[in-house]
């Protein structure tokens, strides 16, 4: 039975900081659905019951940063691969900061690992369910991938700059992202 309220409590926070993935769901007005998986230690911040903080580094695409553009809707679920069952979903708005944006400095100060970040949404909880997750299989852990952290950690900025011009300024549709323009 889904538990839906308007607000995280403590009970969702503890179980949002012990899980290892999220994923987040966007759309734009037409066009293809966009549903990723994310990971990374340090890259999920709750600043209150309604509002987080998500750093998302740069990667094959930017589909996330030209949704909002026309429709800031988001969805992000977790699911408890471990443990007891449960899903959560939080159904929000959110806005992408860039670097380019004024008060940059204010958002990717929240994170610890800055290095290759490409936006932080902010983004505002409307809606909180949690449902049974019976359905969701068990899984064990292993560890976060250590490929695109290496690759973080071994090119720097003019090349993380040229990687994003090329693959980062249109979605798969073709939709602006606005990373480098206003």
């Amino acid at each position: 039975m889904a538990n839906i309220t308007d607000k995280l409590n403590q009970y969702d926070i503890d179980f949002i900081e012990s899980q290892k993935m999220f994923f987040v769901s966007t759309a734009p007005k037409d066009g293809k659905i966009n549903l990723s998986p994310k990971g990374l230690d340090d890259t999920f911040k709750i600043v209150d019951e309604n509002k987080i903080l998500w750093l998302n580094y740069f990667g094959s695409g930017n589909e996330t940063a030209a949704h909002l553009l026309e429709d800031n809707r988001m969805t992000i679920m977790f699911c408890a691969f471990e443990g007891d069952a449960n899903i959560l979903r939080l159904y929000c708005t959110a806005k992408a900061i860039q670097e380019k944006d004024s008060n940059w400095d204010e958002y990717i100060n929240q994170f610890e690992n800055k290095k290759a970040a490409r936006q932080v949404f902010e983004v505002t909880i409307e809606g909180v369910n949690n449902s049974c997750g019976m359905g969701v299989p068990l899984y064990d852990f292993a560890g976060q991938r250590k490929e695109l952290t290496n690759y973080y950690a071994n090119s720097n900025k003019e090349e993380h700059i040229k990687y994003m011009k090329k693959h980062n300024l249109k979605s798969f549709d073709g939709k602006d992202t606005k990373l480098f323009e206003d």
